[in-house]
């Protein structure tokens, strides 16, 4: 892998019940083509679930692969961010059961980005101050920052584990 459009993040298995693990790790270690032996703990806020988070390296848009190949168990909550990289934004991806995956590009600090085109059409769409605000709560990821906050809190302190993307 050269350094041109090498980037990192971090993934977020907030909650996954202890049969499908495995399999979460088994999906990380494809997409990134190294093993990833994850360290899982309880999940306070799901008891019977765990969680587990890793920090990777790899090519810009791995970040994008990762919540891809996640999406496959449906039950499961996660988070995956990818840093900013030369000529590319960040990106933001969360998953929670029913509502399924949400993404948004990031700004150098984190923050959620939203386009010119999305605020046009938003402007469009919207029939008022409460249509308004709601609108910008769906770009803004609300309902999934709403669903996976108990989540993120359980996890505070739990260990990371370290990847890099090969070849």
């Amino acid at each position: 892998m050269s350094n041109r459009g090498s980037t990192s993040g971090v993934v977020y298995v907030h909650s996954s019940p202890s049969a499908v693990c495995p399999h979460v790790e088994w999906a990380i270690s494809g997409t990134l083509g190294d093993r990833a032996d994850l360290r899982w703990t309880a999940q306070p806020a799901a008891p019977g679930q765990l969680r587990a988070e890793c920090v990777w390296t790899g090519d810009a848009g791995t970040g994008g692969r990762l919540a891809s190949a996640l999406r496959a168990w449906p039950m499961i909550r996660f988070e995956v961010t990818e840093e900013p990289s030369s000529g590319v934004d960040g990106e933001r991806f969360c998953f929670a059961p029913v509502l399924g995956l949400w993404h948004a590009r990031t700004s150098a600090n984190g923050d959620i980005v939203v386009s010119e085109d999305q605020l046009r059409a938003l402007a469009a769409r919207s029939r008022g101050g409460e249509s308004f605000a709601h609108s910008v709560d769906e770009l803004l990821g609300a309902a999934w920052d709403d669903a996976l906050e108990p989540f993120r809190r359980a996890g505070d302190g739990a260990p990371v584990t370290w990847l890099h993307r090969v070849g």
